[in-house]
């Protein structure tokens, strides 16, 4: 998507100015976005009601740009989100993903206790090193505040996981997600994901849920007020917050 919009804003520009975008969040191959962010430099005299109707003409049909907004000097798409939000839907019923939703909903063959994992579910709130969930990059923190993760059936037997974080590392939704699964299906008990915060590598053995199911639905910022000082905080390389003695 980044590569698709930056090109189309260089032939709207005509090369008058270098084009960077900068994303709130790099998603996964094959992983959806209704609610991305991004920005970039832009000439000043642009107005943004005629550059949504023109990307539209530019941009492939599965590229969309809502809307365009000035922003201040010290917003950063990346850097100033105060969290994302994530949602993963996963179709049980036997016939599988309706047929107008199977690109953004996995079809899964077994029944999901959501009891079982609920309570799973809680034991990975908080803030914790996810290295166990995260693929490793070198130099990157694997410590996350996760704000939400929380389950619901609808009548179709649709199973909606959502997500919220202040960032999330690579493959981190995907893999709680997977390990979440294993628990619904009854493969692990549901103490057995929290346990895994211990690690401070990969657990090879979490299975990583398809990319398809998941969507990035929306970002949260701070006031303009308070931008800057949000993105200095998260460019921060942060540790475990040690828990309190008991």
């Amino acid at each position: 998507m980044c590569g698709v919009l930056e090109g189309a804003l260089g032939t709207i520009l005509r090369g008058a100015v270098p084009i960077a975008l900068t994303v709130a969040g790099r998603t996964d191959a094959g992983v959806h976005a209704t609610g991305q962010v991004a920005h970039a430099d832009l000439p000043d005299d642009l107005d943004p009601t005629w550059l949504v109707r023109r990307l539209a003409r530019l941009l492939p049909p599965d590229v969309r740009v809502r809307a365009v907004t000035p922003v201040p000097d010290a917003f950063d798409a990346r850097f100033s989100a105060l969290r994302r939000h994530y949602r993963y839907r996963i179709a049980t019923a036997p016939h599988g993903a309706d047929p107008l939703r199977a690109r953004d909903t996995v079809s899964w063959p077994h029944p999901i206790d959501l009891v079982a994992v609920a309570v799973a579910s809680r034991g990975l709130l908080g803030e914790h090193d996810f290295a166990a969930y995260c693929k490793h990059r070198e130099g990157a923190t694997t410590v996350r505040a996760l704000q939400d993760l929380s389950w619901t059936r609808d009548a179709d037997g649709v199973v909606t996981a959502a997500l919220s974080a202040d960032a999330f590392c690579h493959s981190m939704v995907r893999s709680l997600v997977g390990a979440l699964l294993d628990v619904g299906r009854g493969r692990r008990p549901t103490d057995w994901p929290a346990a895994l915060l211990a690690r401070d590598t990969r657990a090879n053995e979490v299975a990583v849920a398809p990319a398809h199911g998941l969507t990035l639905v929306a970002v949260d910022y701070p006031p303009d007020a308070d931008l800057a000082a949000r993105a200095d905080t998260t460019r921060r390389l942060r540790t475990p917050t040690p828990t309190p003695p008991t």
